[in-house]
Order: C-alpha cells, then structure tokens, then sequence
C-alpha cells in the first residue's frame, strides 16, 4: 500500500473542483509523477515519515496556489524540490525534541535474513558507507541526494539556490570520498 492513500483523494480533490481545470490536472499529473521521489528526498533529510506525507501534501499545495495566484514557475520540479527543501528542515527542527527518523534503522527491520557472516560482512559494509555518507559536507550530501531522485544538474541549482556548476563541483567532491572510502 502507498504511503499516500490520501494522496489519491487529494489528486480527486484536484479534478473535482470546476474552476482552472487544466491548472488542477497539471498539479494533480505533477503530484502523481513526483510525490515518492519528494517523499524519499523528505526523510533523506531526516523528516518522520508520517510528517514527510503530510509535508509532501503541503508543498503540492503550495504549488497549487502559487499557479492560482498567477506566480510564473519555469522548472515546476525543481521548485518543489525547492519547497519541500525548506519545508522538510523546518519540520526537522520542530522534532528536535524527538529522536530523528533513522533510514538505516527501516532498511535493517526490512532486510531478509542472510547468514550470520554475512549479515556481519554487509552490516560493515553499510556502516562504511554510511560513515562515508555522514562525513560528507550538508551541500555534498543534499546534492547527492537531489541527484538519486533524478533531477538534473539545473534542477538541483535551482532546488537548492546554487549554480549548476556548483551542484557539478559538489557532487564531484562527494563521489571522490565516497570512492575512497570504498576502495579502503
């Protein structure tokens, strides 16, 4: 089941209502297209992941009434990505007073049991690669981040107020480190 099942009631809301239906279609396609890959790139920044749903609902929200009020959008991913940017680390901050959602913690409840050596062996694996992960800068990481969810160099720019070479330079950075910490 998607974490979205009100997600479809949203993009029903959307086609419903009579007024500026191809504005409506045009978010309610977008909200279809990008809403795992906003919801992913979410708890990437540490959101919880009923908050993430609901903070993916918001900014397309957002979206809709930025297009309502006329607000012209040129790359409307990247803008998103831009909102849900900001939206995510302003959740992140209010839950400071609970323990951060942990996507490791998720992915070892789900993993299939293997034998106890391999489970050691890749356990390691992960935390290396994780270390390594950790170790690189917010820019880097959130770059790196932007770039797994498939936006395009401009678009992370964009997203995160850089220039595209930047976002090039810094995932550049990020891919060297995180090499050499594979090959350590």
């Amino acid at each position: 089941m998607s974490p979205f099942s009100a997600g479809n009631e949203y993009v029903g809301w959307l086609r419903q209502e009579r007024s500026g239906t191809a504005l409506q279609d045009r978010v309610a396609r977008l909200f279809e297209e990008s809403r795992d890959d906003l919801y992913r790139y979410l708890l990437t920044l540490g959101v919880h992941p009923p908050r993430a749903q609901e903070a993916v609902q918001e900014v397309f929200l957002r979206f809709y009434v930025a297009l309502r009020k006329g607000e012209e959008i040129q790359n409307e991913r990247a803008w998103i990505f831009r909102v849900a940017h900001n939206h995510g680390l302003r959740i992140r901050e209010r839950q400071t007073a609970e323990e951060p959602f942990d996507p490791r913690l998720e992915a070892a409840l789900a993993a299939p049991a293997e034998s106890p050596e391999g489970e050691l062996l890749e356990r390691e694996r992960m935390m290396r690669f994780h270390n390594a992960v950790e170790g690189l800068s917010e820019q880097q990481k959130r770059c790196l981040f932007l770039r797994m969810e498939g936006l395009r160099y401009p678009e992370i720019g964009a997203a995160l107020g850089i220039s595209a070479s930047a976002v090039g330079e810094f995932l550049r950075r990020a891919m060297a480190r995180l090499r050499k910490a594979r090959d350590e």
